[in-house]
């Protein structure tokens, strides 16, 4: 085990918005979460005062037509790719194929047998939230 949270937990989850700010004064307000701005332009990470670690991003469609709505939640695993062969055995499917975030790790984002999505994350061994 490393001192890192623990695989197969949810270890990130994001939030998508088609108004960043006003997306962003809405949790201040309501739960006191703190932004700060990280990566890409219009990407923040979330200070919640806990685990797990959040994002705030510009609305996208992981799946083309589909617009990404409610949380989006990702796992933390130790294998990639033995995950990915365990979703598709188990008779879910890989709506987004892994991408390497620089610095973070590798993610991935599947579809279970109930239609609904999350995001496999193996992140790289020198990665610190």
């Amino acid at each position: 085990m490393h001192d890192r949270a623990p695989f197969n937990t949810v270890r990130h989850f994001a939030i998508n918005a088609d108004d960043l700010d006003r997306a962003r004064g809405f949790y201040e307000r309501v739960f006191n979460w703190q932004f700060q701005a990280w990566g890409p332009p219009g990407f923040y990470m979330i200070e919640t005062g806990g685990e797990p670690q959040g994002s705030l991003q510009g609305r996208r469609e992981l799946v083309p037509g589909l617009r990404t709505v409610g949380f989006e939640c990702s796992v933390g695993v130790e294998n990639l790719t033995v995950t990915l062969d365990a979703v598709r055995e188990a008779g879910g499917k890989i709506v987004m194929g892994p991408v390497t975030i620089p610095t973070v790790g590798d993610l991935a984002f599947v579809e279970d047998t109930e239609g609904n999505v999350v995001g496999v994350m193996q992140y790289a061994a020198t990665y610190r939230p």
